[in-house]
């Protein structure tokens, strides 16, 4: 029996077999569960990629910025699977403009827009499936170490600490409902998404260096394994939390 047998799984973010989401769906059936996707735009791309995995899964359209995606994404969940005992917010999206050094020029719209999709997109998320997770479960977002700066990462990196932030309040606000709200900070990965930061590669190449174990950019499982890990019962009352999958490089100084 895998950890997550029996297990109901909805996996968000998977665009290629590249993207981390992707591995987390893939290492979710392979413990035992039953996983549901949802994918935004493309969703003939992401149902072509569903044929790699052990078995395809539904995949659901989700704007998470759309109120009525997320009113009857409950009712659409329950078509698949009678519950849901996990959720992987794996979702992010930043106006070039407000990457790549333009900081200070950024306008409110383009921070709007970065706000909304990356960091309250979990509040609405979660919550637009709390009446699916009647017996607890948890929560799991992806992260990236949002406690410096990075020259590229901009308004993304206040996103992020948003989302921190964000996670350890549905952490309070949840746990009497026995739901865990935790956070996996992954080292820079070379994903369809990161090659859309503006001098990615600078950053990541930074990694392999000064991690203490060392970094690929290009092997998303280490950090699917957290999600796993999290994902299951092996953290009964880990909430609140950040687990940094990045070689140790968070934990180094210059």
């Amino acid at each position: 029996m895998g950890i997550l047998e029996g297990k109901r799984i909805l996996v968000t973010g998977v665009i290629t077999d590249s993207s981390i989401a992707f591995h987390v769906a893939r290492m979710c059936q392979e413990q035992g569960a039953t996983v549901v996707l949802t994918g935004y735009g493309r969703l003939s791309l992401v149902e072509r990629i569903t044929q790699r995995l052990p078995e395809a899964p539904p995949v659901l359209e989700l704007d998470v910025t759309d109120e009525e995606h997320l009113s009857s994404l409950a009712e659409r969940v329950s078509e698949h699977v009678d519950g849901i005992d996990g959720i992987v917010h794996s979702i992010g999206f930043t106006p070039t403009e407000a990457l790549g050094g333009n900081f200070l020029n950024t306008s409110w719209q383009d921070v709007a827009t970065a706000l909304h999709t990356s960091t309250y997109s979990l509040k609405a998320l979660t919550t637009a499936l709390l009446p699916l997770m009647k017996d607890g479960g948890s929560v799991v977002a992806m992260d990236f170490d949002n406690s410096v700066t990075f020259p590229v990462y901009d308004w993304m990196g206040v996103a992020k600490a948003g989302l921190a932030s964000t996670a350890r309040y549905l952490a309070r606000y949840l746990g009497e409902q026995d739901i865990r709200v935790n956070l996996v900070s992954a080292g820079p990965l070379r994903t369809m998404a990161a090659r859309s930061i503006p001098g990615f590669d600078e950053l990541a190449d930074a990694w392999p260096q000064r991690a203490p174990l060392g970094w690929d950019t290009s092997n998303p499982e280490p950090a699917a394994r957290a999600v796993v890990a999290l994902l299951s019962d092996w953290f009964p009352a880990t909430t609140g939390e950040t687990v940094h999958v990045d070689g140790g490089f968070h934990s180094t100084g210059a």
